[in-house]
């Protein structure tokens, strides 16, 4: 197996901390997650008209979490909850680069907010605020360490995720406001927690399209760790 280059969405941030310019960051165990399964990460800054010049380079694509959200205004939405953050650069490259790795059929890889822009780009929508909108909601924003599980998933059988996990249920993180609603078509669920939220889409048509609401860079579980080894196996081919 050659070893495949996994472009990664960096996130970005306003002037003060590390720079008194604005600036990219990533956690470490996102670029650890993919060299442990065998990939070549490099990190693709925010340049929507250079989309297609960083697709030419890479094997596989992974859209990253954030503390921020897509613009309900793309979905749909003609109100916005107060809570909303957006980080409109950072978003507009990644619908470009997301979009034209679904026009190459190149596996991608979306964790937490990246699941959330990848059902945007599928044509679903969002939950803006989950407090506001499931009742009896689980904190999926949780109070302990994220290194931690925050509660469990079910893992929907039949699904692409339940033949990478090999399981029916999953312990995961969570680090969210908001989380996908109506999925777009061609979509399928394959993971929901226990108060319905939807914790999982895929797309079976595609080589290898996967999001996942959770964080499974930390591999709190034997899961997260297969769900990397599978998108690195996907993206060498």
């Amino acid at each position: 197996m050659s070893q495949p280059v996994i472009g990664v969405t960096l996130d970005s941030e306003q002037p003060g901390g590390y720079s008194k310019l604005p600036w990219y960051a990533l956690r470490q165990n996102y670029c650890e997650a993919v060299v442990r399964a065998g990939g070549l990460p490099i990190l693709l800054p925010h340049e929507p008209e250079q989309a297609d010049a960083y697709l030419d380079k890479i094997d596989g694509l992974i859209i990253t979490g954030g503390a921020f959200d897509v613009d309900p205004s793309m979905f749909g939405a003609t109100a916005r909850h107060a809570t909303v953050k957006t980080k409109d650069r950072r978003t507009a490259f990644e619908l470009a680069i997301t979009r034209g790795a679904f026009e190459r059929d190149l596996p991608v890889l979306g964790i937490c907010g990246g699941q959330q822009l990848l059902n945007v780009v599928l044509g679903g929508t969002l939950i803006q605020h989950i407090p506001d909108e499931v009742g009896g909601a689980l904190a999926h924003e949780q109070p302990n360490p994220r290194t931690e599980a925050g509660h469990t998933v079910k893992v929907v059988k039949g699904t692409l995720l339940h033949r990478i996990c090999q399981t029916d249920a999953l312990a995961v993180n969570s680090a969210h406001h908001q989380a996908a609603k109506d999925i777009g078509s061609g979509v399928v669920v394959d993971a929901l927690a226990e108060d319905g939220v939807i914790e999982g889409i895929e797309v079976p048509g595609k080589r290898f399209c996967l999001g996942v609401q959770w964080h499974p860079e930390y591999s709190i579980s034997s899961g997260d760790t297969k769900i990397f080894d599978a998108f690195i196996e996907a993206s060498a081919h």
